[in-house]
C-alpha cells in the first residue's frame, strides 16, 4: 500500500487542493489499489475510468488556474449500487435491474460530484439492499478484508470494504436497518446514520419515508464530518432539520462530563456473541477515563420491534411492490417475503404501529432526560462465513427470519435517532467488533464531537488489514457461490 491510500479523506483533499498531489496522481494510486487488492474481497463491482480519468484531469486544471473548488475536490469516490449514476449501470444487486442506465444522479450522488468528488465506480450490495451481508446473484459476495471468507456485513457492505481495505478514505452508503452501522463494526471502520432529512435519501413513492437514511462510512470521525459538509441542506421533504452543511466543522474530540448509558442486550433480552461484549466492556473504562459519566441505563424498547417491522415492511411494499409483481422469479425471496409483509398490513396494524411509534418516542425523550448519549454493540455476531445467507443462530438462540440477526441495529432505527458506529476493538482471533452511539434528535454535531473523543483515545480504524498491507500475503477469495 502506498503513502497516498493510508491518507484520510480530509488530508488527500488538503493535498490536492494546495497542489502537493494531482487528482490524477490521487485517481491512479486508487484504480492500482483497485487491482491490487479487489479481487480478494470483490468491493467495487463497477469501475468508470475513462469519465473519471477525464473529471481528474478537469480538476487539475481548476487547481492551477485558482478556481473555486468544493470540500471534496478531487477526491477518488465508488459510490454503493442502490444509488442511481447517470450514465453507468445501477443494478441494485439484482437481476430485476442488472442492465438499467439512469439517465440522472440521485440528489446524494450530485451533491457529491458538486462538491468535487470523482465518480470511479460502483460498490457491491445484498439485492435492492435487503439484509446485512451483501451478496447477490449479479456480482457475487463481497468479503472482509480482516478475514476474506467473512461477511463484511451490509448493505453497505462493498463501500465497508473499500474503505478498509484502503482502495478510497471516503464512501457513501444508505441504513435502513443497520447498512452502514454494521458493515462498519465488521470492517472496522466509522459508520454514520444522520437524523431524519439532513441529507438526501430519495424515495420515489413515498416521499413521507423516514426509515431510511443515507450516510458516509469512513476511517476517521472528521472525514464523516468532511462528508457532512459536503451532503447537507436542503433536501425538499416534510423535515425540521435546521442543520446545515456549514454546521459540519472539524469535530472537536470531547467526552468531558457527557452522561452515558449502556447496555449489551437493549434491556430486551436481546443476544450478543459473548466474545463481542468481553470485548466492549474491556472499552467502558476508555470513555470514564475521557472524563465521560458511564453507567447502566437504557431506552425502553419495548414497541421498537413492531415500529421497525411494520414501517420497513411498508417501505417495501410502497417501494418494491410492482417490481415484485411483475419480476417475481428473478427476486431474491428475502425481499419478496418483506414486501409480502407490507401488502398484508391492515388499517388496525398501521394504527397500531402509529401508537407505538409515539411510546417509543416518549421512551426516547424520557432516556435523553437523565443522558446525553446511549452506548450499545452495533451487531450481535462477530463476521461470520460469507458462504452462508444470513447466521440462522444468535449467541445460541435460533433466528426466525433474515432480520433477526440485525436487531441491535434495528432496534434503534426505529427510534430515528442519529447513530454512529465506531470501532471498539478486536477479538483474540482479530475480527472486529463496533460499538454504537446514539444521540438525541439533530444532536448530529454533538454527536460527531463525543465520538471523536472516543476516537482519540481509542483510534482502532488506524489499523490496517493484512490485505491492504501486503495484498500478496492473503490467498485469493475462497468464498463459495450462495445459493438462491
Amino acid at each position: 500500500m502506498n503513502e497516498i491510500q493510508r491518507l484520510s479523506a480530509v488530508e488527500l483533499t488538503n493535498k490536492i487542493r494546495s497542489r502537493e498531489l494531482s487528482a490524477r496522481e490521487a485517481l491512479q494510486s486508487h484504480m492500482q489499489a483497485i487491482e491490487a487488492v479487489n479481487a480478494q474481497v470483490n468491493a467495487v463491482v463497477t469501475t468508470d475510468f475513462d469519465r473519471a480519468s477525464t473529471l481528474a484531469a478537469t480538476a487539475d486544471e481548476i487547481t492551477a488556474r485558482n478556481g473555486e473548488v468544493g470540500v471534496l475536490h478531487g477526491l477518488p469516490m465508488t459510490h454503493k449500487d442502490t444509488f442511481n449514476t447517470a450514465g453507468l449501470v445501477s443494478t441494485q444487486g439484482s437481476l430485476a435491474l442488472q442492465h438499467y442506465v439512469p439517465e440522472h444522479d440521485d440528489l446524494q450522488i450530485a451533491r457529491l460530484a458538486g462538491a468535487g468528488a470523482i465518480r470511479t465506480g460502483k460498490t457491491n450490495v445484498p439485492e435492492f439492499g435487503a439484509g446485512s451481508h451483501t451478496f447477490n446473484e449479479v456480482f457475487g459476495t463481497t468479503t472482509n478484508p480482516f478475514a476474506p471468507d467473512r461477511s463484511a456485513g451490509g448493505s453497505s457492505g462493498g463501500v465497508a470494504a473499500a474503505v478498509a481495505a484502503r482502495i478510497q478514505p471516503l464512501g457513501d452508503g444508505s441504513d435502513m436497518g443497520g447498512s452502514l452501522r454494521i458493515p462498519a463494526s465488521f470492517c472496522n471502520v466509522v459508520g454514520f446514520r444522520p437524523s431524519y432529512g439532513v441529507i438526501p435519501m430519495e424515495s420515489p413513492s413515498n416521499a413521507y419515508s423516514w426509515l431510511a437514511r443515507s450516510g458516509p462510512i469512513a476511517r476517521t470521525v472528521e472525514d464523516i464530518a468532511l462528508f457532512m459538509r459536503s451532503s447537507a441542506g436542503d433536501t425538499a421533504l416534510p423535515t425540521p432539520n435546521t442543520l446545515k452543511a456549514e454546521d459540519f466543522v472539524a469535530p472537536t474530540p470531547n467526552l468531558r462530563g457527557v452522561r452515558i448509558g449502556y447496555s449489551f442486550d437493549f434491556g430486551i433480552g436481546v443476544p450478543v456473541e459473548p466474545e463481542i461484549i468481553e470485548v466492549l466492556k474491556s472499552q467502558l473504562s476508555v470513555f470514564e477515563a475521557a472524563g465521560a459519566i458511564v453507567e447502566q441505563g437504557c431506552i425502553d424498547f419495548t414497541d421498537a420491534d413492531e415500529v421497525f417491522g411494520n414501517t420497513r415492511a411498508f417501505d417495501f411494499a410502497t417501494n418494491l411492490g410492482e417490481l415484485v409483481r411483475s419480476k417475481e422469479s428473478l427476486i431474491k425471496p428475502e425481499v419478496i417475503w418483506n414486501v409480502q409483509k407490507g401488502w398484508a398490513l391492515d388499517g388496525e396494524s398501521m394504527i397500531s404501529t402509529v401508537a407505538a411509534r409515539t411510546r417509543l418516542e416518549q421512551a426516547v425523550q424520557a432516556y435523553f432526560s437523565r443522558y446525553d448519549l446511549f452506548l450499545s454493540p452495533a451487531a450481535q455476531v462477530l463476521p461470520f462465513d460469507a458462504a452462508i445467507r444470513w447466521p440462522e443462530q444468535i449467541a445460541g438462540t435460533q433466528a426466525e427470519t433474515y432480520l433477526d440477526w440485525m436487531r441491535s441495529a434495528c432496534l434503534l432505527s426505529a427510534t430515528g435517532l442519529p447513530v454512529i458506529s465506531m470501532p471498539g476493538g478486536f477479538t483474540k482471533s482479530g475480527l472486529p467488533v463496533g460499538w454504537q452511539l446514539a444521540a438525541n434528535h439533530y444532536q448530529d454535531v454533538n454527536l460527531l464531537n463525543w465520538a471523536a473523543g472516543y476516537e482519540e483515545q481509542a483510534p482502532f480504524a488506524a489499523t490496517a488489514p493484512l490485505l491492504a498491507t501486503n495484498p500478496q500475503s492473503v490467498l485469493a477469495n475462497p468464498v463459495r457461490t450462495i445459493s438462491a
